[in-house]
């Protein structure tokens, strides 16, 4: 009976309370919850490169000279080893050269060297121009930053690491004795014959700075900075630092940068060479405040005295309809798409409105074409909104700011300041989150200081939404950690499940005034449609309502939520305040969900040239020669400089334009004399054989 008794019990209790599934995963962290550097990558996995991310032929070489130098247009290969998402950060930190130098970047089409980038172990490059083909350039597992990646190009354009410069002492200590027994040559400085630091001042900034944990064998720091304010700004992994800039511009004479246009902040008179149209009612004002608002510009926003100025429309006075135009320079792109960036501060009525329009000429309309690309409206606020528009122009143009009284009552106007332009593309979407630091000073570490976005869509349809953790998780504090997550949305039953190769890209906007000397912080996330969850055989990246978990709107909309995919380990508090990321006591997080599935298939068809070749595994080179695989076979590359060279198998000998000279006198000397002989021989034959020809004619004549 009591057997019966149990058995009822259970079947009983299996319909009442039915076993619940295993909980699905919410949050999947791509950096495993570590903020790991390019050297805590390497050496976990046993790599033993010089300065941990260089790979040498042979002896360290000095790089100064112009061998070592690529073309400003540098042919490159992305293998297909390469993971998706790291193929599309890659071509995003192009456009960060694009956008900022005169270096660009091209598909290989055959040049002799070029530079291939490939999976490998690790993150890693050759310092420099090797001449040797193809040369290599790992962007392993977890290398997959923008940083990172431009940390590891700049070591192939012919950077070291900013501390192994000769003056690095007056600015950082070494501590040598918390440095990884055996490490300590990482360390090494560099004199002025094998690296150049072009007169730039050092840089704690730089993206090629070690940070202070380099090759610590403990916990403490193994580099101090000797103003200690830096201490936790060396190692930064962001972005291109202004002195990067100012030593990669001057080693390859740049003097424009290839995808900036135009920037304005309006602090000089000259407005930037902007004009005042005649065809209007009224005009932009430069002004340092407004009654109504703003108070202060955007630039300084009111830090600096007798500065801080922008342009306003007064919509205040005036008619219904009135208009104000002010015109950009005219200027010549050649991409043949922009993307325009400016702020906008509406103090005046809600009908007011800001339209944006291109003038552009062309031979068959050399007075110029107006054509209207977008109408901004809303409702007056307290503060600057950031604002993108983007143009597709083709020949040269002028943008064009109309400002237009609407309906209604208004005590101020339209305001507009850090005007920036560019050949790039825009964003798709803007998550603008205000009030930052009372979230910072009031929020906890952990699910209860998690903030969302609004929904988003791509232009393919997807819904998607980020979540922020304001002050880490629990495991990861005074950190912002970023996730991204699909959730369900109205094109759901017409997308492709699970979800094709979408990178989706999310940037903290450093609010500089000038875009080139912005160092915003980004990651980025590629849906793989084979990706399992860990906990369970669905794919991540499946219908949102067929893997996510239920959510709710502030509106009360319930939605489902797939995992969020990110990282707990986005940015450090001490970098969120190192930079202009909180403008207004408010941040940007810029946003782009966008196809990236034609790079499945990324190697040329067109077979390498028969002289492709890598370092051999042995150097037999002398005299600083480098070994390279030439059809599997090790061939010498031998040193030169202006006169003087090395030569033979090995280059064991050694020439010079004196030896040569000498050689060269020696074997004219010789050949002259050889000459002289043998025309001294044959006139010597020829007399003998006259007279001998003489002597048989006097005969001939006697006879």
């Amino acid at each position: 009976a009591s057997c019966i008794s149990l058995c009822a019990f259970l079947i009983i209790s299996f319909f009442l309370f039915p076993p619940q599934p295993s909980p699905k995963t919410t949050e999947i962290d791509v950096d495993g919850g570590i903020d790991q550097d390019i050297l805590d990558i390497n050496e976990a996995l046993g790599l033993d490169l010089f300065e941990g991310d260089i790979k040498l032929s042979g002896e360290r070489n000095s790089i100064i000279g112009d061998n070592y130098r690529w073309p400003h247009v540098i042919p490159y290969v992305l293998e297909d080893s390469l993971e998706m998402n790291a193929k599309g950060v890659i071509l995003k930190a192009f456009e960060q050269y694009r956008l900022k130098t005169c270096i660009d970047f091209k598909p290989w089409e055959g040049e002799k060297n070029y530079i291939s980038v490939f999976k490998g172990s690790g993150c890693w490059s050759s310092v420099g121009n090797m001449q040797m083909g193809l040369q290599q350039l790992s962007i392993g597992a977890n290398c997959d930053r923008i940083g990172t990646i431009q940390h590891e190009f700049l070591h192939a354009l012919g950077f070291w690491h900013e501390q192994s410069r000769s003056d690095r002492d007056d600015y950082v200590t070494i501590v040598w004795d918390r440095i990884q027994s055996g490490k300590e040559h990482n360390f090494n400085k560099y004199d002025d014959k094998t690296s150049d630091f072009l007169n730039v001042p050092y840089d704690y900034n730089s993206v090629m700075h070690y940070s202070k944990t380099a090759f610590r064998n403990g916990t403490e720091p193994t580099i101090i900075t000797n103003i200690p304010d830096f201490i936790d700004v060396i190692g930064q992994r962001m972005d291109f630092s202004e002195y990067d800039l100012q030593k990669l511009n001057r080693l390859y004479n740049c003097t424009s940068s290839l995808s900036f246009m135009d920037t304005c902040s309006f602090e000089l008179e000259n407005i930037c060479g902007m004009i005042q149209s005649s065809d209007d009612n009224s005009d932009w004002k430069r002004l340092s405040q407004v009654p109504a608002g703003p108070n202060t510009d955007h630039t300084n926003m009111g830090e600096c005295k007798d500065s801080g100025y922008f342009m306003h429309f007064d919509t205040s006075v005036g008619r219904e309809g009135s208009t104000a135009v002010l015109e950009s320079r005219i200027l010549y792109p050649k991409r043949g798409f922009q993307c325009l960036q400016f702020y906008l501060y509406n103090s005046g009525n809600e009908n007011d409105q800001l339209n944006v329009w291109v003038r552009e000429y062309t031979s068959a309309n050399p007075n110029g074409t107006l054509r209207f690309i977008e109408e901004i409206k809303g409702s007056p606020e307290t503060y600057w909104q950031l604002h993108h528009v983007s143009l597709n122009v083709t020949s040269k143009f002028r943008v064009v700011f109309q400002g237009m009284k609407g309906s209604g009552l208004s005590n101020g106007g339209l305001s507009i300041d850090d005007i920036n332009l560019s050949e790039t593309q825009c964003p798709h979407h803007v998550w603008h989150i205000r009030d930052f630091t009372h979230l910072l000073n009031s929020s906890s570490a952990g699910k209860d200081g998690l903030i969302h976005s609004p929904p988003f869509y791509s232009s393919k349809g997807y819904a998607f939404q980020i979540s922020l953790y304001v002050n880490g998780t629990t495991d990861n504090p005074f950190n912002l950690g970023i996730y991204l997550s699909l959730i369900s949305g109205a094109n759901d039953d017409h997308l492709k499940w699970p979800c094709p190769w979408q990178q989706g890209t999310m940037i903290l906007l450093d609010q500089h005034p000038d875009i080139r000397q912005r160092m915003s912080n980004q990651r980025s996330v590629t849906t793989d449609p084979l990706r399992l969850s860990e906990s369970s055989s669905e794919y991540t990246w499946d219908r949102p309502d067929k893997v996510g978990s239920e959510a709710t709107f502030p509106n009360g909309t319930k939605y489902m939520k797939g995992p969020g995919v990110g990282t707990s380990a986005f940015l450090t508090h001490g970098r969120l305040r190192s930079r202009n990321f909180i403008k207004e006591d408010g941040v940007y997080i810029l946003l782009t969900l966008e196809d990236i599935s034609h790079l499945l298939s990324t190697e040329p068809s067109t077979p390498p040239p028969l002289v492709t070749t890598t370092f051999c595994p042995d150097n037999p080179c002398e005299n600083d020669g480098v070994c390279v695989m030439v059809k599997r076979a090790p061939v010498c590359r031998c040193p030169a400089g202006d006169n003087w060279w090395y030569m033979g198998e090995k280059c064991e000998r050694k020439g010079s334009t004196r030896e040569n000279t000498v050689i060269a006198v020696s074997s004219t000397i010789t050949v002259f004399v050889v000459m002289l002989i043998v025309t001294i021989t044959t006139a010597v034959c020829l007399k003998k054989k006259y007279k001998q020809g003489k002597k048989n004619e006097s005969l001939t004549l006697e006879e």
